[in-house]
């Protein structure tokens, strides 16, 4: 069960669906989590209704929305500069803080991949954000990018791709560019990605991308908890990613890898993985007071 919801950022309008727990008394507050979806996706994408259900079985408030300029948000269509989704996260924040059900002291992100970095940053830059769970996720857009095209054929052509892109920005105008050529994805695995997901972008969402550096930021997470997940081969977002944002990180934090699992580690066949996060959350941000029983 849930309830579709529009909340303001920066102007915008982003709609969303909160759910609330089947257990939540009247007058309760119960801790929440913002979920986070991925690069040009939605609020119904797989994982992000996955990672759902999960967080509201335990507990939890949840909310999902769709990212300025995506699903049935105002804004430019595909246009998801991180700042952007940083700020659209914090606002997400602003505004679980007013639902009467919610503890507003007690609110965490969860995101992946392209969530997941927006995730990490928003934790870094607002102390409202109680803990975080970045799941596939990356610390520096620059070397990430590189990482992904890799090679020197690869990198020369995403150079020349850039080039073209500030060319055109120069004379106001803004390129378009597919999907797969800002982040390569392999094709057996094209399956992954949600219905209504963007297949291109305007140029600046590259821009955007390669100054993006949640690594700058994950050290001030701290005191909070911070749990990081990722694949331990993963052919689309480098697992070296995470593992720089681990070491980037002060404590608490964690850093799992997976085996036999490619990139879209949140899935209903990744049951090791959900039972970790299930776990973590109830050693670091759990969903009841303790001593308290649940049915």
């Amino acid at each position: 069960m849930h309830t579709n919801v529009t909340f303001i950022s920066d102007g915008l309008r982003l709609a969303g669906a909160l759910h609330l727990p089947v257990d939540l008394a009247e007058g309760e507050q119960r801790p929440a989590i913002a979920v986070l979806h991925g690069f040009g996706s939605n609020q119904n994408d797989g994982m992000v209704q996955l990672a759902t259900r999960l967080f509201s079985s335990l507990g939890y408030v949840v909310l999902r929305f769709d990212m300025r300029g995506c699903g049935d948000s105002e804004g430019e269509r595909g246009k998801v500069l991180c700042e952007d989704q940083v700020s659209d996260t914090r606002n997400a924040v602003s505004f679980l803080q007013s639902v009467p059900g919610v503890d507003p002291g007690k609110i965490a992100v969860m995101g992946h991949s392209f969530g997941a970095a927006v995730a990490v940053y928003a934790a870094g830059v607002d102390a409202r954000v109680g803990a975080c769970i970045s799941s596939a996720g990356w610390g520096d857009g620059e070397l990430k990018l590189r990482q992904q095209h890799a090679g020197a054929l690869a990198w020369q052509r995403f150079e020349a791709m850039v080039e073209e892109g500030r060319a055109a920005l120069a004379k106001g105008q803004s390129m378009r560019v597919s999907r797969f050529d800002i982040v390569p994805i392999p094709p057996e695995l094209r399956d992954n990605l949600p219905e209504g997901s963007f297949m291109d972008f305007p140029f600046e969402v590259v821009e955007s991308m390669l100054r993006f550096r949640p690594n700058a930021v994950v050290g001030d997470i701290a005191p909070r908890p911070l749990l990081l997940l990722h694949p331990a081969d993963d052919s689309v977002t480098p697992t070296e990613q995470s593992i720089e944002l681990f070491r980037n990180a002060r404590m608490p934090a964690e850093l799992h890898l997976f085996s036999e699992i490619d990139h879209f580690i949140f899935s209903d066949d990744s049951r090791a993985a959900l039972n970790l996060v299930t776990d973590w959350l109830y050693k670091f941000f759990p969903a009841y007071e303790a001593g308290t029983e649940v049915a």
